[in-house]
């Protein structure tokens, strides 16, 4: 039964699917020997490439020989030292580096204001060793999407005095002129659109273009979180609070006082915790649990959904005073295929980023390659695309591609069509969605319209 226990103990990863290995690199940096082969023998399960090192300074020339995805970094190395200001020094050579990177830092010697002032300073998560193996694979498998994540935004780059987006088509090119409008306000925005359209884009370009865009823009997936995590993840835990709390943590609030607070996913916050944000946007204080004192915070707050908060709202399951707190300005995000002016450009973008990851030529695309892209449907959006392309990329041996270099998700409709079978078909429709969502469960089982416990069900028969 360890298949099962497994599939309970990552449920809230982002990007998690049953026996999934990650392509991703993943670097830890300890001077305990011990450290990092237990590091190595419990990752190399997960990831397909695991370096260790245990000087810092190998950093440089390990970084300079290929791309790290994921840096699992100590905080400290000079005997008798346990400030963590030698980790927060190769934080910021890293970042300097290499902006895109994501560094989690560990130590033995965490307290609050060292997990602040390491967030604040770039670093993605803050792990204390002795690690527990299901939680630190849990924050390395988020952090590892959160690398995807950022790669995508920096293959999407293009210059503009607006945004740093593709956004030459009328449909986009109207959206950002609400962006610029409302971004050097404070004002609440709620962005709503498909997934994989962009969404966390537009919560950057709002942040870059505020008063706030010297300060943290902190995001937060609530649909990667698991329901008894939630609280402690916004709001933060005092040492005690509860079984494994052996310190004190800042929530994403603390972290992101002063900027502002992304909170994506937002109809997939239980209805307690509905009414303990509207109390924090109100007061703009929070309660860590285990604590009776308040901490004052200072954020902006935009939301994202790619859910008909309405129709929640009409069954009970989101509230109505919460959706007015978080809708003073709504942008909406159309979906790729009612913006295909920008494919072309979309597609040298992920063609060029996808040559330069795996060190190829680049790419030159036939006319009927760009028909055949336009003519898809695309029900995964910008994400389904840039799947497409580095699959492309990187499997034809010829740098100039065509339509037949390219594999389509099939829609369910085409799938049904293919064959009665209903298992078959069943089986075809999991693929699919797990998938379109990039692996998150939540979206994958919100598509498929059941629950996330019977997805498991399902994930599990079929051995996916």
């Amino acid at each position: 039964m360890r298949y099962r226990k497994q599939v309970i103990d990552f449920e809230h990863f982002k990007g998690y699917s049953p026996g999934m290995t990650a392509q991703a690199t993943i670097l830890v940096v300890d001077d305990d020997p011990d450290v990092l082969m237990a590091a190595r023998l419990l990752l190399q399960k997960h990831y397909s490439r695991v370096l260790t090192a245990e000087d810092p300074a190998h950093i440089k020339s390990m970084m300079a020989a290929g791309q790290i995805d994921v840096f699992l970094l100590d905080m400290n190395f000079a005997i008798g030292r346990n400030t963590g200001a030698e980790g927060l020094q190769w934080l910021q050579y890293i970042l300097g580096e290499d902006p895109d990177a994501v560094v989690v830092l560990m130590t033995a010697f965490g307290d609050l204001n060292t997990a602040i002032q390491a967030m604040r300073e770039g670093a993605a998560d803050f792990v204390l060793k002795p690690w527990q193996n299901d939680k630190l694979i849990a924050t390395l498998r988020v952090a590892s999407q959160l690398r995807q994540t950022r790669a995508r935004l920096t293959a999407l780059s293009q210059p503009s005095p607006q945004s740093d987006m593709v956004a030459g088509s009328a449909a986009m090119q109207e959206m950002l002129k609400i962006v610029a409008r409302v971004a050097p306000t404070d004002a609440t925005v709620l962005i709503r659109g498909e997934s994989g359209t962009g969404k966390e884009l537009i919560a950057q370009a709002l942040h870059r273009q505020s008063k706030r865009f010297d300060k943290m823009l902190v995001a937060v997936d609530l649909g990667a979180v698991a329901e008894n995590l939630f609280e402690s993840e916004l709001f933060g835990h005092r040492q005690g609070a509860f079984t494994d709390a052996r310190q004190d943590r800042a929530g994403r609030f603390q972290a992101a006082s002063g900027g502002t607070l992304f909170l994506d996913e937002i109809g997939n916050l239980p209805l307690a915790l509905q009414a303990k944000l509207m109390r924090v946007l109100e007061a703009r204080e929070v309660t860590p649990l285990g604590s009776d004192q308040p901490v004052a915070v200072d954020v902006r707050l935009i939301a994202a959904t790619n859910q008909p908060l309405e129709k929640l709202v009409a069954t009970g399951q989101f509230r109505e005073d919460l959706l007015y707190r978080i809708n003073t300005i709504e942008v909406v995000l159309p979906p790729l295929r009612d913006r295909l002016d920008d494919l072309p450009a979309l597609v040298e973008r992920f063609a060029a980023a996808s040559a330069r990851k795996y060190r190829l030529p680049e790419k030159t695309f036939s006319r009927d390659a760009l028909a055949a892209l336009k003519a898809h449907h695309w029900p995964g959006n910008i994400r389904e695309l840039s799947h497409t392309v580095e699959r492309a990329v990187l499997l034809s041996d010829d740098d100039y591609l065509t339509a037949v270099d390219f594999v389509f998700t099939k829609s369910a409709t085409e799938a049904q069509g293919r064959s009665l079978n209903l298992e078959q078909n069943e089986r075809y429709l999991l693929e699919t969605a797990l998938q379109n969502a990039d692996g998150n469960i939540s979206h994958a089982a919100s598509a498929l319209g059941i629950t996330r416990a019977a997805l498991y069900r399902r994930i599990e028969k079929f051995g996916l």
